[in-house]
């Protein structure tokens, strides 16, 4: 029988988790937990089947990234980022696509989609400078990918819709300077720091518009808008912390533990035992939407159906809806906990942490509510919008 990529995270996801305070003093995964996820097959979920990937369905991806969460916030994370890597090199041409993925599947990319950088048009290419912030797993990865704003004679190229022309450029690892910018509250362990280049050369074939690229592969992955698909993932996160929150209160509350001056031990209370069962409930209620939306966008890529702006717009606004869902189950959980949750030596105050980390993460901010109001009550959206 072939043991899949969940099964195979499954069984590492218990060492993963007594690493967690490990991978949080470190600053980034150890070198050898990446090389266990690489042969998990982490970082081929997304690739097609002909350059050696596993082609995954979105929901089996979710999962696998929900159960590394679960384990560990960090290592959640900075999988999901890395898996992103064939959705975001599937806009090049394929010709390029095939030349990163010439010497096997498990390629690992890292970067920033925030357009920091300046990019000057060169024959064959384009010289891109600038710094951008947040490159998850940057320690590890093999290229990197820079959003840079095209420039004419020092100013902005614009585009008819009034927006800048920004293109994402693609570098390999050796190119590429790391700023150790990564001091945080939350998510300490995804190394995300912060990259720089300098006049660094990228020919025009390694380079691509995230709003007017189509991939010309053909797997179903990449039929999904894609910062659609992306939310979903960052979704997937916030629920399988929310799990792990869960997990460590069970724990907690399993022996003897007592409220001050309490009759009676903590799992024995009626109000706690509503909270518990409510927080259960709720994070239930978020992986439910989660997989459907995610089934819901999978069937229609396979389809070949273009996407609505409502349906992209829906998509968005159920990873942001899930991400609440999942800080509530956190907060909750981490309340019920009492004093103990305060102590470093409690799994609920990283949770904690990482929770509210990724809730500020632009990908699941509130903006999305909006946008789908607007559209149900028939309002015209601003084209500029990136969804």
């Amino acid at each position: 029988m072939t043991t899949t990529t969940l099964q195979r995270v499954r069984a590492l996801a218990p060492a993963i988790g007594q690493r967690s305070d490990e991978i949080e003093r470190c600053r980034r995964l150890p070198l050898d937990l990446v090389a266990d996820l690489k042969a998990a097959g982490c970082f081929r979920m997304h690739v097609p089947t002909a350059y050696g990937g596993d082609d995954l369905s979105l929901r089996q991806a979710l999962e696998v990234i929900e159960e590394l969460a679960r384990a560990d916030g960090s290592t959640g994370w900075t999988t999901s980022i890395g898996c992103e890597t064939p959705i975001l090199f599937g806009l090049l041409p394929e010709a390029s696509f095939a030349a990163i993925y010439s010497q096997g599947p498990d390629v690992i990319g890292a970067g920033s989609l925030a357009p920091k950088g300046h990019a000057v048009t060169v024959q064959g290419g384009y010289c891109v400078s600038g710094q951008w912030p947040f490159a998850s797993g940057c320690q590890h990865a093999e290229w990197f990918v820079a959003n840079a704003v095209v420039m004419d004679a020092g100013e902005p190229r614009m585009l008819p819709n009034g927006l800048p022309d920004m293109r994402f450029a693609i570098f390999p690892a050796e190119q590429v300077e790391i700023i150790d910018t990564w001091q945080v509250a939350g998510l300490q362990g995804t190394g995300s720091h912060d990259l720089r280049l300098r006049d660094a050369f990228c020919p025009e074939e390694r380079t691509f518009s995230l709003f007017d690229s189509k991939s010309a592969l053909k797997a179903v992955t990449f039929a999904i808008p894609t910062l659609s698909e992306l939310s979903l993932h960052t979704a997937a996160v916030a629920v399988g912390i929310g799990q792990g929150a869960l997990d460590d209160l069970a724990d907690l509350v399993s022996g003897a533990k007592r409220r001050v001056f309490a009759a009676h031990r903590l799992a024995e209370s009626a109000v706690f035992q509503d909270l518990f069962g409510e927080a259960d409930a709720s994070l239930r209620a978020a992986r439910a939407l989660l997989h459907s939306d995610a089934d819901f966008a999978w069937a229609k890529a396979e389809r070949g159906e273009p996407f609505s702006l409502l349906e992209r717009a829906r998509i968005r606004a159920t990873a942001t809806r899930v991400t609440g869902l999942a800080a509530q189950v956190v907060d909750a959980a981490y309340t019920a906990g009492g004093g103990t949750s305060v102590y470093t030596s409690s799994p609920l105050q990283r949770r904690l942490r990482d929770i509210h980390a990724l809730t500020q993460h632009i990908g699941v901010s509130r903006d999305a509510f909006a946008h789908v109001g607007a559209l149900l009550a028939g309002e015209e959206l601003d084209p500029r919008l990136p969804l």
